[in-house]
């Protein structure tokens, strides 16, 4: 069985969803702690203006507040200035209305932590690209590890036999306790194809709600990596 495992991003890029549909489980790391100004609780959209930052407002405790306890700030009446600024980048683009009334309705919804938001928009979003793939969370496991040690801890439970990593994870991860274990691990590739889009000049690293407004049923077309994941432990 192939896992891979990253933390909730809130409307995350298309990459988060060719990793969730490449492998057979996917895992939400949301028992760990919660980093500000991070992917976690913002993204980017492509807007007339050119791209912008869309950030939903968190109530941050102390430093080791971990992402499932980290809650929404509702106070800020935030999800209609996203819902506006989505309307006024995206409303001429050829997929809006047949996506947008069932994101901004779940985007109306009070959750009780930005893990449980990200998930609710994830879950509906993988719909969306017809992805099936499994979703469970780290905080199921009781894991008491850390770093690799907390990811063998993990794929032991889960008898996994591949650990697909986001590349950025090659700075901490220990490759040669996947080789100890017998356990494949590989760092997922991210190059993809450029898709309509609108206001000038491509813009690659912007949320999936942009591919999907844009390319509707034809997203999946754009949607998985053109070259092959790394093999760090074959």
């Amino acid at each position: 069985m192939k896992v891979g495992v990253i933390q909730s991003c809130y409307l995350p890029w298309r990459g988060y969803f060719d990793f969730i549909d490449s492998v057979d489980l996917f895992i939400i790391h949301d028992d760990i702690q919660m980093t500000k100004q991070d992917w976690r609780n913002r993204n980017k959209i492509k807007t007339p203006d050119g791209v912008k930052w869309i950030t939903v407002p968190c109530i941050h405790g102390p430093v080791s507040q971990l992402i499932q306890d980290t809650r929404v700030d509702y106070g800020q009446k935030w999800q209609n200035k996203h819902i506006n600024l989505l309307t006024q980048s995206y409303g001429k683009a050829p997929f809006f209305k047949e996506y947008a009334p069932e994101i901004f309705a779940t985007l109306k919804v009070r959750y009780d932590s930005i893990s449980a938001l990200n998930v609710a928009l994830t879950k509906l979003i993988n719909r969306f690209l017809e992805i099936r793939t499994p979703i469970r969370m780290s905080s199921e496991f009781q894991l008491s590890g850390t770093k690799t040690a907390r990811l063998i801890e993990l794929m032991t439970k889960l008898q996994a036999d591949c650990y697909v990593s986001g590349p950025a994870a090659k700075d901490y991860i220990q490759n040669e306790l996947f080789a100890e274990k017998g356990i494949r691990l590989e760092y997922k590739s991210y190059d993809y194809p450029e898709y309509p889009q609108l206001y000038g000049a491509f813009e690659p690293a912007v949320s999936v709600l942009d591919l999907l407004f844009n390319a509707g049923p034809e997203a999946r077309k754009y949607l998985k990596s053109r070259q092959p994941n790394e093999c760090a432990v074959c």
